[in-house]
């Protein structure tokens, strides 16, 4: 198996150039309406035109009520096709699979953006948000499913391939996954197969809405503290490989760790989900991949796609110099002057001071 080789999604046919993937980054370049800007545009596509298989966009939310920050896109309302267009086809011109990023961030969706209290699975306060979330009635949630698969009917409607419906990371979807964060005693919460339903009536919406073609990948989180375990996240790719979806999408943060349960064994996080899933379903992982060897060591424990997130920002040809045995690509810090030059704006730039060492004057 080999980074540069295509690869067929078995459920459509469709076929990948190569195995590597643009994972799903926060830019904050988008307008305040939700648009895409030129910024955010070229971002993408000079990614696209540096050889990634497939090209995923940065979170967007699928309701007002879901904005989590400053310079999100939107995928809500149809004042935002044009631009969706603009970009769907412009990743298909370079070869490229384009996918959204679809959610909503419940908890994390603060009042100061979204003019309202945010909502979660419950009430839940979390460490650093505005203030309490108050609990969804069981018509906001149907609405809220409604939401995502509009949102991605939208998509396809602008021309792009499929969504990654974002379960992880502990937006809302993942607060219903979590015991923490989900304490309902209605059809929505208890056991697994609750916690799970807000997660699979919208992978059933997203699929009414949308044509058999249209691709589907769900993002999940193998543990987070909302109280997601690596225990019940296995169990949950279990229901989601007998569902219509075609890639699960594991946020390892770390490829080479174990699972919190398991940190003696060495066995990987990426290698149980391969053990469980047993090549019914693609498998995507990412995290603290940098490098050709970081990418066939994820291969190696069962992926057939590999994500990047950071190295992609300051190296956007990352994807077609795979195979070059020479080639190195150098780690951060990297300066203001490299990061324009590669197609990050003044705004994402900022943002990327505020993660540590990334910036050469930054944090």
């Amino acid at each position: 198996m080999s980074l540069t080789s295509d690869f067929v999604l078995p459920r459509t046919g469709i076929k990948i150039r190569n195995r590597a993937v643009l994972a799903a980054m926060t830019n904050k370049q988008s307008f305040e309406d939700g648009t895409l800007s030129d910024e955010e545009i070229s971002w993408l596509l000079r990614r696209a035109d540096g050889g990634f298989g497939i090209i995923t966009t940065a979170a967007s939310h699928v309701s007002p009520s879901g904005k989590s920050w400053e310079g999100e896109m939107g995928v809500w309302g149809d004042h935002q096709l044009s631009r969706l267009s603009e970009l769907a086809n412009g990743i298909k011109e370079r070869g490229s699979i384009g996918l959204v990023q679809i959610f909503h961030g419940g908890l994390r969706a603060p009042r100061s953006l979204t003019s309202a209290q945010p909502v979660s699975a419950s009430i839940n306060l979390e460490k650093g948000v505005e203030e309490e979330s108050r609990e969804l009635l069981d018509s906001e949630i149907e609405d809220l499913i409604r939401d995502f698969g509009k949102a991605a009917k939208r998509c396809e409607q602008a021309g792009f391939d499929g969504v990654e419906i974002h379960g992880a990371h502990g937006y809302l979807i993942s607060q219903f996954l979590g015991k923490r964060t989900n304490r309902r005693k209605d059809r929505w919460g208890g056991d697994l197969i609750n916690r799970s339903l807000f997660l699979r009536e919208i992978i059933e919406c997203v699929r009414e809405n949308t044509s058999e073609e249209f691709l589907v990948c769900v993002r999940i989180s193998p543990e987070h503290d909302v109280g997601i375990t690596i225990d019940e996240s296995l169990e949950l790719s279990k229901i989601l490989v007998e569902m219509n979806i075609d890639i699960l999408h594991i946020s390892c943060w770390d490829i080479f760790s174990s699972a919190t349960d398991d940190l003696e064994s060495k066995i990987t996080i990426t290698s149980r989900f391969s053990d469980i899933l047993e090549n019914r379903i693609p498998l995507l992982t990412t995290g603290s991949i940098w490098n050709e060897e970081d990418g066939y060591f994820a291969l190696s424990e069962g992926a057939d796609l590999v994500g990047v997130a950071r190295v992609a920002i300051a190296h956007p040809d990352w994807a077609s110099k795979l195979g070059n045995s020479d080639y190195r690509p150098s780690r951060a810090p990297f300066s203001p002057e490299h990061l324009l030059d590669v197609e990050l704006s003044p705004i994402f730039i900022d943002y990327m001071r505020r993660w540590k060492g990334f910036v050469t004057d930054g944090k």
